[in-house]
Formats: structure tokens, C-alpha cells, sequence
């Protein structure tokens, strides 16, 4: 196991069997966002990108919960602080805002390795936004989400409106906006938000296990495939037809086809470990 340094206590990360783990570790808080957990987990998953030794990057949290989302207490303690000239207008304000979503859920969303979202308990708020920008989303039974929003008197961010719908269709997310209760795992499951549910008491362990099965694959194409399917939402056919195109040829005159058309021939489980 290998320790990544992230410059707090409030983020852990560790590398195992080519699976990243980056730890929410505010457990008393219910790992709730804050003006230092939050630049760290930005900081972190753009340091991971550039990782060869990592297939996959699997976000948790310590304890019993998630993320609960933005911490309500200290809200805004940085972002709203006034410079010497005076107050911040509002575009700046919004400006601010914006350029933080793009850099963790956006970032995520985009990223060229697979994310995964691992849930021991409650995800609520900006905590579900981000639970929402990971490719998957694995859950203990216990788990539940919440938009949580409408509790504080806020319309929402970091992008759970464009994900949510996607996910689960505009109406049912609308309904979750709007009335911010709480869906249990299998729930969240049957709707399509939760790819997978395991015991509470074993989460951790098959949380692992099956983040390794990726990260363990042939993360390259997979990493082309994350391209061709979030590309499909917003292009017509004929440019996905080029892009899958493009990313098949790619994909042809690289080593893991290669191992995998080796492997296949040999009667034996491919090596991807190159």
C-alpha cells in the first residue's frame, strides 16, 4: 500500500492494487465539505490523473456517513471573506463558485481514468453532486442519499441538476429536489443511481475488491470508453460513430489489445500490468 500526501488530515489517500482510495476524514462532521478538505480532494484527483500506478480512483469516507455536502457551520467562511476594496460583486461571486465546481465534479466527470463513488452511509447535498459525477456508485445497505438543498434554502450545485436527471429522468429528480428526502439504498438501486449494494459489514473490503477488477483491466480503453458514453449524451450519432472510430483504432495499435487478443489465444486471464 502506498500513502499519497494531501497536505491534511481531513483527506487520506492510499494506493492498492492500482485503486486510489481518497478518504473523506471528517467523520465527526460527517465529512462534510470545508474551505481545507475541499481544495485537497481537488488538488488530490488532479494529482491522480497523472498517476500511472493508479487504474481507478475510488472516493469514500471514514465513518459512518459519505459526505453530508457543504459544512453549514462554517459556510463560506473563505469564499465570502471581503478584499480590502470592499465586497465581492456578484459576478465574481459566481465566477468563484463556478470555477470550483469545474475543478472537482466537472473534473471528475471528465477525468480519463474511472471513478467510483463508494457510499457507507449518507451522501447528501454538494456531497451527493460528487457521488453523482463518478462513473459508479457502490453502496453499504445502510447508505441513503438526500439533495438536501431545499433544507438550507438552496437551489443546488456543483452539477446534481444535470446529473441526477440523467440518471433517473427529470421528473423523479425534480421530485428529489424538491421535497429533499431521504432514498435508501435499494431504492437509490432500483432507480439506477446505486450500481451495487453490499453488506454494511463487509462494505469496505468489496468495495475494494471490485474497484481492483477495474483498475486491473484495461484502463486505457476503458478510460476511451468513459469518452464515448459521456460524449453520446450531448453529440448526434455520426460524431459518435467517429469518435468510436477513432478511439477503436487507437485502441487496436495499443498493448493492452494486444495482451487481451494474446491472452484469449493462450487460454489464459490477461495481464494488463504492463
Amino acid at each position: 500500500m502506498i500513502s499519497i500526501e494531501t497536505g491534511t488530515a481531513e483527506l487520506l489517500c492510499e494506493i492498492e492494487e492500482r485503486v486510489a482510495t481518497i478518504s473523506l476524514n471528517k467523520p465527526h462532521k460527517k465529512n462534510a465539505l470545508g474551505d481545507v478538505l475541499t481544495p485537497a480532494l481537488r488538488r488530490t484527483i488532479a494529482l491522480l490523473e497523472e498517476d500511472e500506478r493508479v487504474g481507478v480512483v475510488l472516493i469514500t469516507g471514514v465513518g459512518n456517513a459519505f459526505c453530508a455536502g457543504g459544512d453549514v457551520s462554517g459556510m463560506g467562511t473563505e469564499s465570502n471573506k471581503r478584499p480590502a476594496s470592499g465586497e465581492f460583486s456578484k459576478a465574481e461571486r459566481v465566477e468563484s463558485l463556478l470555477e470550483k465546481q469545474k475543478s472537482l465534479t466537472l473534473k471528475l466527470h471528465q477525468l480519463e481514468k474511472i471513478t467510483i463513488a463508494a457510499l457507507p452511509g449518507a451522501a447528501a447535498g454538494a456531497g451527493l453532486s460528487i457521488a453523482l459525477a463518478c462513473d459508479l456508485r457502490i453502496a453499504s445497505k445502510r447508505a441513503f442519499i438526500t439533495t438536501a438543498f431545499a433544507n438550507i434554502g438552496l437551489s443546488g450545485d456543483y452539477g446534481a441538476s444535470w446529473f441526477l436527471p440523467r440518471l433517473i429522468g427529470l421528473a423523479k429528480a425534480k421530485e428529489l429536489f424538491y421535497n429533499s428526502e431521504r432514498i435508501d439504498a435499494l431504492e437509490c438501486q432500483r432507480l439506477g443511481i446505486f450500481n451495487r449494494i453490499f453488506p454494511h459489514d463487509s462494505f469496505r473490503e468489496e468495495a475494494q475488491m471490485y474497484a481492483a477488477k477495474l483498475a486491473n483491466g484495461p484502463v486505457n480503453a476503458l478510460g476511451k470508453m468513459k469518452k464515448n458514453l459521456n460524449s453520446a449524451l450531448e453529440q448526434g450519432l455520426q460524431d459518435s460513430l467517429l469518435l468510436e472510430a477513432t478511439h477503436t483504432i487507437e485502441s487496436m495499435a495499443g498493448s493492452e489489445a494486444s495482451e487481451a487478443i494474446a491472452a484469449f489465444m493462450e487460454k489464459r486471464a490477461p495481464n494488463f500490468k504492463f
